[in-house]
């Protein structure tokens, strides 16, 4: 049987790779290349809540920005957006650290009012969010004035 190439098909790779370790062939696993896998799943949970975060931003913006816009549409996108984070939150625990990491949320920060920016036309939204992440983001029910 071939040996499947990390660089040329991940998918083979990775079938060959669980067979080995099911084996019990631990001398010839890829070891370098699963550590980042499993580190790339980390990071897909990441983007994950960073996407999820940037959705809900975006839209609680719109909200503040353009009043005479609000409707049922948005307001069911912040309610599907925070409980999508609560359930990401609660299946991977250590992701709430994400949310007080000022770096990582101002890149979800940056995203969103780019994303509102796209979808009102306007370009004068706060260079640092104005709102608090657990009583006023994550709050059910909570809409910015």
């Amino acid at each position: 049987m071939e040996t499947a190439k990390y660089e040329t098909d991940v998918v083979a790779w990775a079938n060959e790779q669980a067979r080995l370790i099911r084996a019990g062939r631990f001398e010839l696993l890829d070891l370098e290349h699963i550590a980042e896998e499993i580190e790339d799943v980390g990071k897909s949970e990441q983007r994950e809540l960073a996407n999820r975060l940037a959705v809900l931003l975006a839209h609680l913006l719109k909200w503040q920005h353009q009043p005479e816009r609000r409707g049922a549409s948005w307001e069911l996108t912040i309610r599907n957006q925070r409980r999508a984070i609560a359930r990401c939150l609660e299946e991977t625990p250590s992701l709430r650290g994400k949310l007080i990491d000022n770096r990582w949320f101002a890149g979800a920060w940056d995203d969103a009012t780019a994303k509102a920016a796209e979808e009102t036309g306007l370009a004068s939204f706060p260079k640092d969010c104005p709102w608090t992440i657990e009583a006023e983001i994550l709050a059910d029910g909570w809409l910015p004035v």
